[in-house]
């Protein structure tokens, strides 16, 4: 098993990524403020808007360290990688099977399916743990609706009847994300997922953490010789992830919405680490980013037991096993994708 290895997250704008020898180094005005070896790291996420050395660039590529850079709302900007990697059988596979719509669409029903499957367990862990605090009539009939798309989903015949039931069950699970919300309620109130940009406090976190997200799963798909561009339910397009857009989706409600309303019902931030732009916009500042990355790093050593492995392993190895199964079902080594569902 891969181990799991840190991410260098470098928040600071005014920040210039360097390299001296083997190390990766953080400039800012031109004064070393942090150094790391490049084997300690599998990934670098830069929010500064200084930029990287083509020297450290080079370094990463070499190394197979993932070097993503985001806006500081977190919007993926752009990503160095080095020569792909993997077996071109592999890659020659995923791109017919991408091509085959009947083929597709299977796989794109278990993400969707998966995702709905950990949605309902949000609702139902808070149903089971705050039923006084909660509107637990509006969490039921969520969570039987939802139930009902997740059936809806797996006898999709056409993919934009598999996009509807989708967007239906995400619709009607974050109608309800607010009753989550325990404490701080009057600062952080949700009314439906909006992003692009995202108009409150909740949607922001949202977003941010998303993107962390997909830096994990891109550089887990690319690991394993996937191409992260040629998916089997988001539709192709120049610069699109595809394939890492698509297996986010049975991540999203384990690894970042539950983040999202820990950081808010633990009183970790607060509103004023917010700040409402110009354009009606809400970005996060300095301060409450690096707090929501401390909680994604330490949640991230956390151990569960794979549901489909049966083995120990750490949060953050969940994108890399579910690329490795992914790899797997290609290769014709297991008769179907197991989807990450967690009970």
């Amino acid at each position: 098993m891969r181990k799991l290895l840190n991410t260098l997250f470098v928040t600071t704008p005014e920040a210039y990524l360097g390299r001296e020898g083997e190390n990766i180094v953080v400039k800012v005005d031109n004064n070393v403020k942090f150094r790391i070896p490049v084997h300690n790291i599998e990934g670098i996420v830069s929010m500064g808007f200084m930029g990287a050395s083509p020297s450290l660039m080079a370094l990463c590529a070499e190394r197979n360290v993932a070097l993503s850079f985001v806006s500081e709302s977190g919007w993926f900007l752009g990503r160095v990688s080095g020569p792909v990697s993997g077996n071109v059988l592999l890659r020659r596979k995923q791109y017919r099977l991408a091509d085959d719509e009947l083929a597709a669409l299977e796989l794109a029903k278990l993400f969707i399916a998966g995702k709905i499957a950990n949605t309902k367990t949000v609702l139902q862990r808070a149903l089971r743990d705050h039923k006084e605090l909660i509107n637990s009539v509006a969490l039921e009939e969520a969570i039987s609706t939802l139930a009902f798309k997740q059936k809806q989903v797996l006898t999709s015949k056409q993919p934009n009847e598999l996009r509807g039931y989708e967007g239906e069950s995400a619709m009607t699970y974050f109608s309800v994300f607010d009753q989550l919300i325990l404490h701080q309620k009057d600062d952080f109130r949700m009314e439906g997922r909006n992003r692009r940009p995202p108009r409150d406090n909740v949607n922001s976190m949202l977003s941010f953490v998303y993107t962390l997200l997909m830096h994990e799963v891109r550089a887990a798909l690319e690991s394993v010789g996937l191409d992260p561009c040629v998916g089997f339910l988001h539709v192709d397009r120049p610069g699109r992830q595809s394939l890492a857009l698509d297996m986010m989706e049975e991540f999203r409600p384990f690894l970042a919405d539950r983040l999202v309303l820990s950081l808010i019902n633990r009183r970790q931030i607060s509103k004023n680490g917010f700040i409402k732009q110009p354009t009606g916009g809400i970005l996060m500042n300095d301060e409450t980013r690096k707090e929501v990355i401390t909680t994604w790093q330490r949640r991230k050593q956390e151990e569960i037991t794979h549901p489909f492995l049966e083995e120990r392993i750490p949060i953050g190895m969940l994108p890399y096993c579910q690329a490795m199964l992914l790899a797997r079902y290609l290769r014709g080594d297991l008769d179907n994708y197991p989807v990450f569902i967690y009970k």
